[in-house]
């Protein structure tokens, strides 16, 4: 997360982790990152910032400690390194690295390396002369000294290349500098006044010499004798100053320091005694500080010696620079409050009104201020937008759970029709394979058991049903009470309709074995009945919309069902000729009276003779032992397995029992832990179970009554 401080102890663990998979040292792993740390500076916006650090590469390591200061000012928890730079003979340099955190300086290579070959051209390689720990007056400090060797320069290469136009650049320079000079000398001829002397003539003439470049390389300052300024107005106008000499006592301060620290410029007190150093951190002695003389200095006051109503309030730090005067032989601290906001501001009980005008300290606070908010902006937005992620993948899950539930109720394409608001056009389906069935004596049970007693039956018939509709890939389009209804061939035809249709009713007839009547505590009775024939099917409705089917192949269907017997699955003679030669046991029952349709000859199915009954309740036939035979006849395996076809459009994966308790969604259809919403091309949708019985187990299903 940006803006975000993590323990070196996750970055370590990562770079460990990294060598590992790479097989490449640590080292190798610290350097290639300080060479993306830069280029992703760069990336982030600091790139004009970097570039105006220093116009060679010493310069730009010794400005390191104040980009580091003013970044400090918005990223609060930053713990920054420390850079000193000296210079030796033949361009080497000694480069010494200061940080509380140990393990990381393989990374100052990375850097050092992608800033000389991308801002200055040149090429350096930089190796290890020392490491050690120091213990300073602040702690320890990791220290590291590198060897800085410049090996090439591109950029000269490229200038002599380019030499006969440096020249004539160089030629255009010494012509206008000629000109320049003698209309200075003419506006000076012309304001004379009177005799001028020679000698401040010569002094003009030494300001600007022919041949010599431009004016800023030749220019001399010039001091005065005296220093008008008096005592008052220097400690005024800087208010924020201290002048202190090689033993560290004070000689001199500001206003407002002498106002924030009482007692400072007391006779023969020691800054060592107010103040302790923060940055670099280092020995408070005039020999530690001019060897750092380079470097931004950050004081902080002592709580101790604050007056006792100040100890409760942060303490004050000073930031700037140290002046070394040869001639007194003492040390000036040009310096500001340390502050980052104007929360800190008040926290230290000051106001801008006490930072001297031209201090840039002002500027710094009111733009950092911005700064800071802008951070917590952006903190915010991350956070919003962690949530929002959080909100999408709950909202991604609540969306698997309605299209589920909607699959349940319609066919997957014709519930994505409606979801996208299309029309589902009816359809006509010229050969199909209906089934009907129902529970005997139903009506009895219902009138001597408790309401929870028959849906807790049911449910358990009805969820080992649902389980045979995915074995056998048959489309079920409602129940209502006691009656079940599936459909094979629509919506999406198929040629094996028929002998889905019939496994399924030889699996419903084994299921039922296992759901037991309330009332005797025996297994409970099913009548099934099957009929092939043309139907049209469409959606209806639109507050709770249903796949319908229409057509008097339904009304055979409900008639075969109610002219059936108990534990038989009668067919109708159409059926009868589907499933003839395919394998099954089929017995005429003969010429029956069938309400509505006269005389018919109808049959009664009796088994697969090619299909195991392990093969047709879609158990896995491998995980059977004879141990597990009694109770697996208890309880359905939970593993499907798909019951192939000559047809199958596809094989559905392994996915948890329908009879399991947890999985049963509302109105009893079952949703497995593993079953694919896409499974069986749409034919996993149902209409929910409404609990009131039929009134007469030869009654016909609201289906028939309607048509």
């Amino acid at each position: 997360m940006t803006y975000t401080v993590y323990d070196d102890t996750i970055t370590l663990k990562l770079i460990q982790e990294a060598c590992n998979v790479l097989g490449v040292s640590m080292e190798v792993i610290l350097k290639l990152f300080g060479e993306y740390f830069f280029k992703f500076c760069k990336m982030s916006g600091y790139d004009r910032m970097l570039r105006t650090l220093g116009g060679n590469l010493m310069e730009f390591i010794e400005n390191l400690d104040a980009l580091h200061s003013y970044l400090a000012l918005s990223y609060q928890e930053m713990n920054a390194p420390s850079f000193r730079v000296e210079k030796g003979a033949d361009g080497k340099m000694l480069l010494h690295y200061y940080s509380d955190r140990s393990g990381l300086c393989h990374i100052v290579p990375g850097i050092i390396e992608a800033v000389a070959k991308d801002f200055f051209d040149s090429d350096v390689t930089m190796e290890i002369l020392d490491m050690n720990k120091e213990e300073e007056r602040t702690g320890k400090k990791e220290h590291v000294v590198f060897l800085i060797v410049q090996k090439s320069h591109r950029q000269m290469r490229k200038a002599k290349a380019n030499n006969s136009q440096a020249s004539q650049d160089i030629q255009r320079d010494q012509e206008a500098l000629e000109a320049a000079f003698l209309r200075m000398k003419e506006k000076y001829l012309r304001i004379s006044v009177g005799s001028v002397k020679r000698p401040r003539w010569e002094i003009l003439r030494s300001i600007v010499l022919f041949g010599k470049g431009h004016l800023v390389n030749t220019f001399v300052p010039v001091y005065p004798k005296r220093l008008w300024i008096e005592e008052k107005t220097f400690c005024n106008a800087f208010p924020f100053h201290i002048v202190f000499d090689e033993a560290l006592r004070v000689k001199q301060a500001g206003v407002n320091i002498q106002k924030y620290v009482p007692g400072l410029q007391t006779c023969k007190i020691g800054l060592d005694e107010y103040f302790s150093i923060i940055h670099p951190q280092v020995t408070f002695n005039i020999f530690s500080i001019c060897k750092f003389i380079n470097s931004q200095f950050v004081l902080k006051a002592r709580r101790e010696m604050m007056p006792e109503a100040w100890k409760s309030q942060p303490t004050l730090k000073l930031r700037g620079q140290m002046i070394w005067m040869d001639s007194i032989q003492c040390m000036m601290y040009m310096c500001s409050p340390k502050l980052r906001s104007l929360e800190e501001l008040e926290e230290r009980k000051m106001h801008l009104s006490d930072i001297a005008p031209h201090d840039t300290t002002r500027d710094l606070i009111l733009l950092n201020q911005q700064r800071l908010a802008e951070i917590e902006l952006s903190n915010q937005l991350e956070r919003k937008k962690e949530e929002l992620r959080i909100l999408s993948k709950h909202l991604a899950i609540e969306k698997k759970k309605t299209e589920t539930l909607l699959y349940a109720m319609l066919p997957e394409h014709v519930a994505n029709q409606l979801k996208e608001g299309k029309k589902v056009a009816a359809g006509e389906f010229k050969t199909c394979t209906i089934l009907f069935s129902d529970v005997v004596t139903f009506t009895n049970i219902c009138a001597a058991c408790e309401p929870i007693q028959i849906v807790n039956m049911l449910n358990s018939m009805y969820s080992k049903f649902d389980r045979l509709t995915n074995v056998h890939d048959v489309y079920k389009v409602e129940t209502i009470g006691d009656a079940y209804m599936v459909v094979g061939g629509v919506p999406v035809p198929t040629g094996s309709h028929a002998q889905r249709v019939a496994n399924f009713a030889l699996g419903m007839r084994i299921s039922a074995r296992e759901v037991m009547n309330p009332i005797t505590g025996e297994p409970i009775q099913i009548r099934v009945g099957i009929h092939t024939g043309p139907v049209l099917a469409g959606v209806v409705g639109d507050k709770m919309p249903r796949y319908c089917l229409f057509g008097d192949t339904v009304n055979t269907a409900s008639r075969m069902e109610s002219h059936g017997l108990p534990n038989k699955v009668h067919l109708s003679p159409t059926t009868y000729k589907a499933l003839e030669n395919q394998g099954f046991e089929i017995i005429e029952r003969g010429e029956i009276e069938v309400k509505g349709k006269g005389k018919m000859t109808t049959y009664f199915l009796v088994q697969n003779l090619n299909a195991s009954e392990d093969e047709i309740m879609g158990r896995p036939q491998t995980l059977l032992h004879h141990n597990e035979a009694s109770a697996q006849g208890k309880q359905d395996s939970k593993t499907i397995v798909v019951m192939s076809y000559a047809d199958n459009r596809k094989l559905l994966p392994k996915s948890n029992t329908a009879d399991d308790p947890e999985a049963l969604a509302p109105g009893g259809r079952v949703v497995t832990e593993q079953e694919p919403t896409e499974a069986a091309d749409g034919l996993r949708s149902s209409s929910p179970t409404e609990a009131h019985p039929f009134l007469s187990d030869t009654l016909t299903s609201g289906f028939c009554t309607l048509l």
